[in-house]
């Protein structure tokens, strides 16, 4: 027997579509029902990769006493949190206000008018870890419901009129934040740091890969006497090489789990998530072009590999996540235990125990999760081999034990598709393409790109989520501005004027919709179905928040020439978010990155010529070799088409040759057309 989740496209919903709990998928029907039986809602929000949600349901939803409570007392919702980010913004904030905390699943009781009243996360079905059942929970609440109901709605009344008040940018009483002040936050980023172990704070232990993505471009700007660069790249540096040990990051397959559950980046939580690791192999590209450290590199290529395998659909989009568990156990396929290695390994296990510090009681629940303990010359000393020889063989013993890992049964993947999260994969594979000179990868940006404008826009306007040839929802403000991102990364990289003109669309379709004449812009279109409040989330958590995004998108884009304005409504929008960055830095790590973005020196890059000649080649390798952030880089053949960026045009040849202009704020320096002169402009104009 089904509930009404069956005709859902959702793999999360769907994986609760055969519950006895009657659940239905948020929209009109459940609601009207809500309010017709006079019945609270209880609304349940997780999303395909999450362990707890797993065991929630089976210990709850699948049980038929639970069940047959949540039905005679509740009209049960359940929402799959990445379709929906809408809802889960609004809610979680909810959550962490009434709890001090928030996850998934979550567990969330409304009045019918939608006005929460009651929240939670995880319940279990007994009484323990200091909670009460879910049984009790439930029966409570419906008893509440019946005896207690003005007490209730003046409950809901308090928290709809506090996420009103969230969902306002007042204007900041901190004034307008300086170069200074950025390098003041970067300071106490530095000194929260945690130079023992990597990264920040304790257990559990996530990347922030956008917090060091910040650091590593402040530590491309000049100071004084250097020491400010130097310990931004130190941090960057440390937590990146302490995090691609293994543990967190998967030394076989490529890719990295969502977090770690202690402070030594060992155990992780083993769902992989694509925003994580499209995210993650971006700061490992730049790190890379910055410091030359090949294995950043290598990371990278391996985590853009591991998206193509293993998250990738034929038509071009990328999957959502992989699932934490494989035959009900979390983390089942990546670990191992000492005889099994031993067996696998044979004459390479000594030097894989002394690489990885392998003992037979194992590192976590007597399984062994692979983590690098020495280092290649520790080994050489050890073994009395040349580097060389030792890299070459762990390379084969990882591969050996790949071999063998892929025969077991894999963890499900989320195959759904989703607009915001495939733009920040697009974004580094067509970074990674042009930088390492990978035209897979770049081919792989291109089909991604194509799928995204040909299969999730459509009838003017965009949508969020996609599988199986479906495509569903209102696409979000995070869906707009990331796209909008990815598409002029892609187009300064593969020069193609259509990606910008894209771009420029999206960006109109954005403002036009999103906008809020207070400030700011909203998470959902004005035409979006009425929610509690119309939300506008302004925090950076594992994604970036759709605000944070829009400001870059709408300053890159400006620096163009085509959108002028753009910039003084990205601009507006920092006016507004002082007190917030000023207070809490670690909590806002893209909105740093577009404020830095705003007040450093940008250069715009202009390069005409015809791409199929060497001189224009030779002044492309210029940009190829030369990674700088703070920059924006239009090229075109000549003369230009009305398609191209406004950077490009009424700029004439040098002596008929293809010629590179470097501008800052519009005013250009003389124009260039030999590759050393270009090298030299581009360092002279970089600050």
């Amino acid at each position: 027997m089904t509930n009404h989740l069956a005709q859902e496209n959702s793999p999360y919903l769907l994986q609760h579509a055969d519950n006895p709990v009657e659940w239905y998928p948020w929209g009109e029907e459940a609601l009207t029902r809500a309010r017709t039986e006079d019945k609270p809602i209880f609304l349940s929000i997780g999303y395909a990769a999450c362990h707890w949600c797993h065991v929630m349901a089976h210990e709850s939803f699948e049980d038929q006493v639970t069940a047959g409570i949540m039905n005679e007392h509740y009209i049960n919702i359940k929402v799959d949190r990445e379709e929906r980010p809408d809802l889960d913004s609004l809610y979680m904030t909810t959550t962490v206000a009434m709890t001090g905390r928030g996850g998934w699943p979550m567990s969330v009781f409304l009045t019918p008018d939608l006005e929460p009243f009651f929240a939670g996360t995880y319940f279990p079905p007994e009484p323990r870890y200091q909670m009460p059942s879910f049984k009790d929970v439930l029966i409570s609440i419906a008893t509440a419901w019946k005896e207690k109901r003005r007490d209730i709605l003046q409950t809901g009344a308090q928290v709809r009129e506090y996420l009103l008040q969230e969902a306002r940018m007042e204007q900041s009483k901190a004034g307008v934040l300086t170069p200074d002040d950025v390098d003041r936050l970067a300071a106490q980023l530095v000194s929260a740091y945690d130079f023992r172990h990597g990264g920040w704070g304790d257990a559990p232990k996530f990347p922030q890969p956008m917090l060091l993505e910040f650091l590593l471009n402040r530590s491309l700007l000049r100071d004084r006497d250097g020491t400010r660069q130097q310990k931004y790249r130190e941090v960057v540096e440390h937590a990146l090489t302490a995090m691609a040990a293994g543990g967190l990051y998967d030394i076989l397959g490529g890719g990295f789990a969502r977090y770690s559950t202690d402070v030594h980046w060992l155990v992780p939580h083993f769902e992989k998530m694509l925003y994580d690791n499209a995210q993650l192999a971006l700061i490992y590209l730049h790190a890379f072009l910055v410091t030359g450290n090949v294995h950043y590199r290598q990371v990278c290529e391996e985590t853009l590999t591991f998206i193509q395998r293993e998250l990738s659909d034929p038509a071009g989009g990328f999957y959502s996540s992989l699932d934490a568990d494989s035959e009900g156990q979390e983390g089942k396929f990546y670990v191992w235990n000492y005889a099994e290695l031993e067996n696998i390994l044979k004459e390479k296990f000594d030097l894989f125990k002394a690489a990885y510090g392998l003992t037979p009681g194992g590192n976590w629940e007597g399984k062994i999760v692979l983590q690098r303990k020495k280092s290649n010359s520790e080994l050489g000393a050890q073994f009395h081999l040349p580097e060389e020889k030792i890299c070459k063989r762990l390379t084969e013993g990882r591969q050996r034990l790949l071999v063998e890992r892929d025969r077991r049964m894999r963890p499900a993947a989320d195959d759904k598709v989703l607009t915001s999260w495939n733009a920040l994969a697009l974004m580094v594979f067509a970074e990674a393409g042009h930088y390492l000179q990978n035209e897979d990868f770049l081919a792989t940006a291109r089909k991604n790109a194509y799928f995204l404008l040909n299969s999730l826009y459509q009838d003017g306007r965009l949508l969020r989520s996609w599988r199986a040839g479906v495509a569903r929802h209102n696409a979000f403000l995070e869906d707009y501005a990331a796209l909008m991102l990815a598409l002029l990364a892609l187009y300064q990289n593969d020069p193609d004027p259509a990606w910008y003109q894209w771009a420029l669309n999206l960006g109109d379709e954005m403002v036009a919709h999103f906008h809020d004449p207070q400030g700011g812009f909203f998470d959902t279109r004005a035409d979006h179905e009425q929610l509690l409040v119309r939300p506008k989330d302004l925090q950076d958590n594992a994604t970036p928040s759709g605000n944070a995004l829009a400001a870059c998108a709408l300053l890159q884009a400006a620096a163009f020439g085509d959108r002028l304005a753009w910039r003084e409504l990205a601009t507006e929008m920092f006016a507004r978010m002082n007190t917030n960055l000023a207070n809490y830095p670690s909590a806002y790590g893209k909105w740093l990155q577009a404020l830095d973005f705003s007040l450093a020196p940008v250069q715009e890059v202009a390069i005409l010529g015809n791409p199929n000649i060497l001189n224009t080649q030779q002044m492309l390798a210029v940009i190829q070799s030369n990674f700088h952030p703070y920059r924006v880089v239009a090229v075109s053949g000549f003369p230009p088409p009305a398609t191209a960026p406004a950077l490009v045009k009424n700029r004439p040849l040098l002596e008929n040759q293809a010629t590179a202009y470097v501008c800052q704020n519009f005013v250009c320096q003389r124009p260039v057309n030999t590759p050393d002169e270009f090298s030299r402009e581009l360092l002279r104009t970089t600050s």
